[in-house]
Formats: C-alpha cells, sequence, structure tokens
C-alpha cells in the first residue's frame, strides 16, 4: 500500500494524542506509529526527535494556536498588558478545554507539582518570552544587575500563576470550567494591581522632593 506523504506536524500530533488517549500508553517504537498510520518514518523525524519531543510540542502547540488567534484580533493590538494578558488566559483555556482528555491523562497525576514537569518546557519558553513582550511597566531601577532579577522575577512569578491556573482548571467541575473564568479574571487582576508601581513611584517621588527640599533648606 503506498505511503502518504503529504503529513503535517498537526497530522502527527493529532494521530498521537488520539493513540495515547486510546491505548492508555505511547506508541511502542516510531517505526510502529508510522505503520499505523502509513507514512514514511522518516517525516516523523522532520518535526520530532522522539514521542517526549511530541509531548513537548503539543503543549508548545497550545501555546502557539492560542497567540495565532490572539495576533489576527485588531482589538488585541490595542489592549494594554492586563487585558492582553486576560485574553491570552481565555484563549489558552479553550484550547486547552478542547483537548481536555489529553491533557488531563497526561497531566493529572503531576497536577501537584508541574513546576519541573519537561514536557511543559516549550510551553514555558514560549510563555516567559510572551510575557516580556507584554510591556508590563515596572519600577525603572537604573541598575543592571536589579533590572535582570525584577524581569526574572516577573516571568517565574507568571509562569507559576499560569501553573496554577492549570492546576485549578484540572480540578474544576463546573459547568463550562466557569469557575476557571472567574479564577484567571480574580488572579490576573490582583497580580496587576500588585505590580501597580503608580503608588510606589510617588512615595518615590515625594521621598526625592523631600530630600531636595531638605538639602536645599540646609
Amino acid at each position: 500500500m503506498a505511503k502518504k506523504k503529504n503529513i503535517s506536524k498537526n497530522d502527527i500530533i493529532t494521530w498521537y494524542m488520539d493513540y495515547v488517549l486510546e491505548h492508555d500508553e505511547n506508541p511502542k517504537t516510531v517505526f510502529a506509529f508510522a505503520k499505523q498510520h502509513k507514512f514514511e518514518e522518516a517525516l516523523f523525524y522532520k518535526y520530532f526527535a522522539s514521542f517526549e519531543a511530541i509531548e513537548k510540542g503539543i503543549f508548545e502547540a497550545f501555546f502557539t494556536n492560542s497567540v495565532n488567534i490572539l495576533y489576527k484580533n485588531e482589538d488585541y493590538k490595542i489592549f494594554d498588558a492586563r487585558n492582553k494578558l486576560l485574553s491570552f488566559y481565555y484563549t489558552f483555556f479553550e484550547n486547552l478545554t478542547a483537548n481536555r482528555s489529553y491533557v488531563k491523562h497526561v497531566l493529572d497525576k503531576y497536577k501537584n507539582d508541574l513546576k519541573g514537569l519537561k514536557i511543559l518546557s516549550n510551553l514555558k519558553t514560549h510563555f516567559t518570552i510572551y510575557i516580556s513582550e507584554l510591556g508590563i511597566q515596572m519600577l525603572d531601577i537604573k541598575q543592571e544587575q536589579l533590572e535582570k532579577i525584577q524581569d526574572r522575577a516577573l516571568k517565574e512569578s507568571a509562569w507559576l500563576q499560569l501553573l496554577l491556573t492549570m492546576k485549578f482548571w484540572l480540578d474544576d467541575t463546573s459547568a463550562s470550567f466557569e469557575k476557571t473564568d472567574i479564577f484567571i479574571e480574580k488572579s490576573v487582576n490582583t497580580t496587576f494591581d500588585v505590580l501597580d508601581i503608580a503608588p510606589v513611584k510617588s512615595v518615590l517621588d515625594l521621598g526625592k522632593f523631600l530630600f531636595k527640599e531638605k538639602f536645599h533648606m540646609n
């Protein structure tokens, strides 16, 4: 029987997810997996080095599909950082929900310790880059080393928040996962309220003013 040639990355991802859900295990070998779906084994390695790489690629695809949808939305382009992140969360979790059976199958046993999970490493890389590009306003420290620490702290805290939300979603039994939507809104808004540097800037400006006035008076 002729082998299929026009095999896309998404085709392989879909077949892999279906296999895992149907058999409750990974395919035995790449050869057997390719043979089952009638394509050359070399096509698999065109996109992935291993089944573990596919697992990483699946969560990366959830991210990529989400931001691609957002970037096509004209309203998204004019949103501030808070509303861009809220839009990302809602879109990302819609993608997770559309594939909930697979995501729960893979993550349920790790949901209390998602932080170091290898299959989420690609997702973390893309998500933290996304966070750094949102233009979230931080304190202007004017000290390179401290700015790097501040930037790293922002990325890590944002990543932990995403993992916490994923854990909440995995446990959510409400209709249409409406409790997750509420959790997203409250947690993202709380984060930005904490990050709001306007009051801090006001205090710093007041301090500078008082220092100058005292120095001038003396």
